[in-house]
């Protein structure tokens, strides 16, 4: 037989050595967290790619990136108006909104949300292929397409069918649970991506400072609560959960910055105005965006920040002197812009969104008599100012027909004026910059494959979520009475014998103007879960005919003496219970405060009734006397399905609600400045500030009684630091809560000195230096809380000693909380959030290692035995080469691998990972069959 040629020359052999140790030590050596680049990589190589993209762009393509622009409907065929704006003239993104019937209703949302996004974005596409008659040919450049979905339904949510109706951000901050936050924010984050939404307008990081001002404006629900820290940290943990939940793709834009929870007015028709200083800014209104800016957690910060219309009255000092609104004032915004909170946050890339440019605020402010509205200089100032994109909904000039047009003249008169002003377009460059690294941010790759979502995951949308049931059951509070003096007043629930009349104060929205109504928190809804969980079909301790439900227009009807007959009146007498359901006080719903109206009418027809009322918004705009003829006052602060089967449950006792409110409610006397000072009742820790010991060494922590090692002498440092300190509702105090360390010397504690600090994450530190020998005492207090555990040494002249802690004299504690019932709840598939990475675990990676391991030394044993050693191994390597390349490609997130992973999990993974292993098997037999010869 003739001899064949080497089946390979040898730099060709060489190559694939190279090759297969490359491709080998890539998937040994990938752990989970370097799977994807770092975020500050991601950051620079963004940028790097922004401004290679800003150099190939033309003029007019550059202004349009300025623009967030709206729509009417849903049509984006060609000749319509936003496809002109997109194809034409390049806009850089579009909002949408249910008040422009840009969303259908019913099973249909979710689709027909997704095909006008997609649609969308398939027209940017198409424009970037034709070819302008001066021969340019556009870039492709993906929209930002935006939403606000603040949670709980309407009126604040814009996606409303069909979608998770997670609860607003007062029951996130009520709950006192980042880790709730957290989740419910990867809720909304992986929905909206699912969807093709790529652009939050939220969460809202105002402080709300004085809940219900009579003339202010009133956020309502619409902020986590009255504390700055704890505003902070849950803006922060539901920033990342967005992030995290989206998997990056969705951006956030927090509002409305610099803060309007102490505005003098509503800013939706009026420019409102902030009597602060930059100073008293910075310790209330702006101390929630410093936290969301902080550098220190990547995913836990902000994209961008949305800022409002609002002025602020003796910023610099002089309460005579009033700013501009922020939204148009450079000097203001530059300034807040330029503290050291913001600076690190701006350099590596922040976005700064403009208000909406079009909105009844500022066409006052331009123009008391709303006559004149110069659209061209509103948006030229508004960028000017410091506004990187312009947010322009309703923007018509004067004399312009409609908004379209006013736009159009806009972006051409930006497109002159950039090629006029060098100035002017230098500051055009520096926003498109911005945007353009925000957006390869999102998309690392400009591709309309990978910007488009894949419509397999429509159907993961809605789905019921045990997340939203905690977040209800933690947030519940109890306002009044207390907790001991519940019993007395309610000793039992409601059993068969007696009456129930509900009055719910029902409330109507419309996903489209032409879509049909629906109602909110309908008259019938609370009668309805009080039936399924405890009537003839549950427990049997209600009567079907005992129950009656009314509505509060139909409260309203019978107080103004309209009602058609007298049912309501008839069914009130004879109840024993009446359970009543509240929402926002509204101007524009008179029947919102129709039980207000009850109270102070016809107390007389409550009298000897048991009243108990359930806040399904803010809980604070009953005063005391109203307060004074309720029987029991809770607080659950969101109205979907969840918290309506919560609030059934709490009137028939079988949850007692244990939080606390994040405001203040002046009718009961809760004061939330003094709710998150220290407790009084505790005892403080006190410790020495020693780095963590492996267990086996003898610990640094002090046991009472006990001196224990280091020891000290003088000149020495003795570092200090408290357990952590916590408020009445015994959570962690506020960061910034004042702590001093009380040391006192000599025989007789005659000197003391005082350390000053403040506490981080509810714990203060502080160092002492021993500056003579002899007794030392050292204790702790954070006012008003003054007890805390004592240290003391004695140290003799000419050495050291070692630490002694006393305990003070316990404080007895308060009687145990009786068990509460579990929940019953439907079943529900879970949010895990584990899932939504996309990428392996380590423990993944160690399994898929392992069994690529052992399917390759059974592949070199079946070669060695049926040919050589030599193609046992060369088999075994083409195995290991498939197995190893596939996991990579999983693991690293390219296109089609996280979503296999999502989909599939673990089971999925090892599938591919042991088919492309069988795959290179194949072709080491391949290879073997072409270039064989005996002996090889």
């Amino acid at each position: 037989m003739t001899n064949r040629k080497p089946y390979l020359p040898a730099f060709i052999q060489k190559a694939c050595i190279l090759l297969l140790l490359i491709t080998l030590s890539a998937g040994f050596l990938l752990p989970i967290q370097s799977c994807t680049a770092s975020t500050g990589n991601q950051v620079e190589l963004a940028q790097k790619r922004a401004q290679d993209m800003l150099a190939r762009m033309s003029t007019q393509e550059k202004v349009g990136q300025l623009f967030l622009v709206t729509m009417d409907g849903m049509e984006t065929t060609e000749g319509s108006q936003i496809r002109s704006l997109i194809s034409t003239y390049h806009v850089g993104g579009v909002m949408l909104q249910r008040a422009n019937d840009n969303f259908t209703n019913g099973y249909t949302t979710i689709q027909s949300a997704y095909d006008l996004i997609s649609s969308l974005q398939q027209s940017e596409w198409e424009g970037s292929l034709v070819t302008s008659s001066e021969g340019v040919t556009p870039v492709y450049i993906p929209l930002l397409i935006g939403a606000a979905q603040e949670g709980d339904g309407a009126p604040y949510s814009q996606l409303l069918s069909g979608f998770t109706d997670i609860p607003n951000e007062m029951t996130l901050g009520a709950a006192w649970n980042t880790g709730l936050a957290e989740q419910n924010g990867q809720i909304l984050g992986d929905e909206l991506q699912k969807v093709g939404i790529n652009l939050l307008i939220g969460p809202s990081l105002d402080v709300l400072e004085l809940p219900g001002l009579e003339g202010g404006e009133d956020l309502g629900t619409r902020t986590f609560g009255g504390d700055p820290y704890w505003v902070g940290e849950m803006g922060k943990a539901f920033i990342k959960g967005i992030h995290t939940g989206s998997e990056s793709k969705v951006a956030v834009m927090a509002k409305h910055f610099p803060g309007r929870g102490g505005s003098d007015r509503p800013t939706e028709e009026d420019v409102a105005t902030v009597r602060k200083s930059l100073e008293q800014l910075k310790q209330i209104e702006l101390a929630p965006f410093f936290a969301i800016t902080s550098m220190s957690d990547p995913l836990a910060v902000t994209d961008g920040l949305l800022v409002s219309h609002i002025r602020y009255q003796g910023f610099q000092g002089n309460i005579r002197v009033t700013t501009r609104p922020v939204s148009f004032d450079s000097t203001a915004l530059s300034q807040i812009l330029s503290l050291p909170e913001f600076t690190g946050w701006r350099d590596a890339g922040g976005i700064i969104l403009s208000e909406d440019l079009g909105s009844s605020a500022v066409r006052k402010f331009i123009d008391p008599t709303l006559l004149n509205f110069d659209a061209r200089q509103t948006a030229r100032n508004a960028l000017q100012a410091g506004n990187d994109i312009l947010y322009v909904d309703n923007f018509t000039a004067s004399g312009d027909p409609d908004s379209y047009t006013s736009i159009v003249r806009t972006l051409d008169y930006f497109t002159q004026k950039y090629d006029e002003d060098p100035t002017f377009a230098q500051r055009v460059d520096a926003s498109v910059l911005r945007i353009l690294a925000l957006k390869y941010e999102l998309y690392p790759s400009f591709n309309l494959s990978a910007i488009i979502p894949p419509t397999d995951e429509l159907n993961e949308i809605g789905k019921p979520s045990q997340i939203i049931l905690d977040t209800a059951q933690s947030a519940a509070a109890l306002i009044n009475p207390s907790h001991a003096e519940l019993p007395n007043v309610l000793p039992d629930p409601p059993d068969y014998t007696d009456r129930i009349v509900f009055l719910m104060d029902s409330s109507e929205y419309q996903q489209c103007a032409s879509c049909a109504k629906q109602v909110d928190l309908a008259s019938d809804s609370l009668r309805n879960a009080v039936l399924r969980l405890y009537g003839s079909a549950a427990s049997g301790q209600v009567n079907q005919q005992r129950l009656s439900a009314f509505s509060f227009e139909n409260l309203s009807q019978f107080l103004a003496g309209t009602a058609v007959d007298g049912t309501l009146e008839a069914e009130i007498k004879k109840a024993n219970w009446v359970v009543v359901g509240l929402q926002k006080l509204d101007p524009n719903r008179p029947a919102s405060s129709a039980f207000r109206q009850l109270l102070a009418e016809r107390p007389e027809i409550l009298r000897n009734k048991k009243v108990v009322v359930f806040a399904f918004n803010a809980p604070y705009y009953l005063d005391a006397t109203d307060i004074s003829n309720i029987t029991a006052y809770y607080a659950l602060y969101s109205k979907s399905q969840p918290f309506i089967d919560l609030a059934a449950r709490i009137l028939f006792q079988e949850v007692s609600p244990r939080s606390a409110p994040p405001v203040s409610i002046v009718g009961v006397g809760y004061d939330l400045i003094t709710a998150t000072s220290p407790d009084p009742a505790q005892v403080i820790l006190l410790r020495l500030d020693l780095p963590e010991t492996p267990a086996t060494t003898p610990t640094a922590d002090i046991v009472a009684g006990v001196a224990t090692m280091p020891v000290y002498s003088m000149g020495d440092n003795i570092p200090l630091r408290t357990g952590v300190i916590l408020d009445h509702n015994q959570h962690p105090v506020p960061n910034g809560t004042p702590v001093r360390f009380i040391i006192k010397t000599g025989a007789d504690s005659s000197t003391t000195q005082q350390l000053e600090a403040t506490t981080l994450g509810g714990i203060a530190r502080a160092a002492y230096r021993i500056s003579t020998n002899g007794f030392i005492e050292i204790r702790v207090v954070s006012e008003p809380a003054g007890t805390s555990e004592i240290l003391q040494l004695d140290i003799p002249i000419g050495a050291g000693a070692g630490i002694t802690a006393i305990a003070p004299t316990a404080i007895p504690s308060e009687t145990p909380v009786p068990s509460e019932t579990p929940l019953i709840t439907p079943t529900i598939t879970p949010y895990d959030a584990k899932d939504n990475s996309g990428q392996p675990t380590f423990w993944e990676w160690l399994l898929v290692m392992l069994i690529i391991g052992i399917s390759a030394s059974m592949v070199y044993s079946l070669g060695k035995r049926i040919h050589s050693m030599r193609w046992g191994i060369r088999w075994a390597l083409c195995a290991i080469i498939g197995g190893v390349a596939s996991y990579i490609y999983l693991a690293v997130g390219m296109p089609g691998g996280a979503a296999w992973l999502k989909l599939t999990g673990t089971t999925g993974m090892l599938v591919v990972v042991i088919l492309c292993m069988c795959l290179g098997f194949a072709v080491g037999i391949l290879w073997h069959a072409i270039h064989g010869r005996p002996g090889n």
